[in-house]
């Protein structure tokens, strides 16, 4: 242990009267450095004593490594807190207050203060601190109480921290700051510790301040894993919500292609799954591929089934959209062993009941969910467009799909784009709808197709009678386009390139009698043949 005896700031020199008053009259955004660690304006002392030596170097934050060291460094710091113990027995002469238990205060003033130099701080608080003590409180609740609560130790001249040699430089910056409004530190390695340590002495100000100059720094996946990996005390602070919202928004951007960075994400702490997962423009096939995707994610980083099933029932279930998962999936959450069943039940219930529901409750449930962080109801733009389906037994096996194009997605088809549809089932065998754009043979010109293809590969043949249909103005009932046969075989589809006969620009013009309220209802009909 080693005390802390040098002056970390130059003496200053005697400041002249009207100086200060000009100063004590100022408004509260005022530079009051000139006051700070000068005996001129103080009547108490705090004494920074440090522990230890430092075995660390501060990382340069420019490349990748840094922000990991300073997350290693994090860690190793919370190791050792149970080594900085308040002992009593071998400071006869003062109470020391260790900075990681605040509440233990009782602050004895020294037999000889005046007995050699001590690095000090000394917080100015004359008879005037009775109308200025909101000020000092909103700056600091910590050292507010320290120095001016009127408890025993607030009587006291002399008060001792004991820290770490690690918290040195953050501890300096953060007493300079509540005097400058400022720090000398820019690289965020630095500024992280600060922020730590203003979280630590409740110095709201100073943290937003760190996180400020945090967002203000190139984000990279690294550091917006870190801002989010933060304390929890930290993270639950208002002054750092913004910088949290920026690495959340950072990540969700940068990795919407969930499978095109699938095995990247799969490495990434549970915040950062949380963050990409809330993101409405995740670009995925399907939100099947999300729930299969956060399944392999839990199973890779949580080996213990009773740890995976209380991460994803209490963490993670609530960002998947059950809502929008086929009903082949759902069957397939009953019977998963990673889900607790209680759980799983309730989810799948909840999202076959919103599947049932009217349109209009269904909107208004859309409409409820958009202040919610995690949007269970909302639809993201998935590679493989979801469907409705109602299937029948009897007489024969049939099943009736439901899928619905806004314009804009449609729109979006010119010259020669495609939609493809979730995969349904009929007769054990997999299909899916498709919508393009393609020219019409006989005219030439662009045109609405919509085809139906079954997925198995290979020699398996199937017989299939079908029937398209769209809903249209002014009955906005559904009105059959197109009935056909075919024998399928793996791989084939079938179907008509020019479904509602008319050009694409006739399809998509304002007054299309296709579009209600913006969306495009097809229907498809698909009975085995006996």
């Amino acid at each position: 242990m080693k005390d802390f005896n040098t002056d970390l700031f130059d003496p200053r020199a005697a400041i002249d009267s009207d100086y200060v008053l000009a100063a004590s009259t100022s408004s509260p955004d005022s530079d009051f450095g000139f006051a700070f660690d000068d005996s001129n304006f103080s009547d108490r002392l705090l004494r920074i004593e440090i522990v230890g030596g430092s075995d660390e170097t501060e990382p340069d934050f420019a490349g990748r490594s840094s922000v990991l060291d300073w997350a290693r460094r994090k860690r190793r710091k919370e190791e050792r807190k149970t080594e900085n113990f308040l002992d009593l027995g071998k400071c006869p002469q003062q109470q020391v207050l260790t900075c990681d238990d605040p509440d233990m205060v009782e602050v004895l003033s020294l037999e000889n203060p005046d007995e050699g130099p001590v690095a000090m701080i000394e917080e100015s608080l004359s008879g005037d601190e009775a109308a200025n003590g909101n000020d000092l409180n909103l700056d600091s609740p910590f050292f507010y109480k320290l120095f001016s609560n009127g408890m025993k130790e607030s009587d006291q001249r002399l008060v001792t921290l004991r820290i770490s040699a690690s918290e040195e430089a953050a501890l300096m910056e953060l007493l300079n700051f509540m005097y400058c409004n400022s720090l000398s530190v820019t690289k965020a390695p630095a500024l992280l510790d600060v922020l730590m340590a203003a979280d630590k002495y409740e110095v709201s100000s100073c943290m937003r301040y760190c996180s400020r100059e945090l967002r203000l720094l190139p984000m990279t996946p690294e550091s917006a894993l870190l801002y989010l990996d933060l304390p929890s005390s930290v993270l639950m602070a208002e002054a750092v919500q913004s910088l949290t919202d920026a690495a959340k928004q950072y990540l969700a951007g940068r990795y919407k292609d969930l499978i095109k960075y699938q095995e990247d994400i799969l490495q990434f702490p549970l915040s950062g799954i949380e963050a990409i997962l809330s993101s409405n423009d995740l670009l995925v096939a399907s939100e099947d591929a999300v729930f299969d995707f956060v399944l392999k994610w839990a199973r890779f980083h949580y080996p213990s089934l009773e740890e995976r099933q209380e991460v994803l029932g209490v963490r993670l279930a609530r960002f998947i959209r059950f809502p929008y998962m086929s009903c082949r999936k759902l069957k397939k959450v009953l019977t998963c062993i990673d889900f607790d069943h209680e759980a799983a039940s309730k989810l799948v219930l909840e999202a076959l009941f919103f599947k049932a529901d009217f349109p209009h409750r269904q909107r208004a449930l859309i409409t409820d969910d958009s202040t919610s962080p995690s949007h269970p109801f909302i639809e993201r733009t998935y590679k493989y467009r979801p469907v409705k389906i109602i299937e029948l037994e009897l007489p024969r096996q049939q099943c009736v799909i439901f899928l619905d194009l806004k314009r804009e997605e449609c729109i979006s088809l010119f010259p020669s784009g495609r939609i493809y549809s979730q995969a349904f089932h009929l007769g054990g065998q997999g299909f899916f709808l498709s919508a393009h754009c393609n020219m019409d043979q006989q005219s030439s010109f662009h045109c609405f197709g919509l085809f139906l293809g079954m997925q198995e590969k290979g020699s398996v043949t199937f017989a299939v009678d079908y029937e398209f249909s769209a809903r249209s103005k002014p009955s906005e009932e559904f009105l059959s386009k197109y009935k056909g046969n075919y024998t399928f075989t793996g791989g084939k589809a079938v179907g008509y390139r020019n479904l509602f006969g008319i050009p694409w620009t006739s399809f998509t013009a304002e007054d299309s009698i296709y579009f209600i309220n913006g969306v495009l209802h097809l229907r498809a009909e698909l009975t085995i043949k006996s």
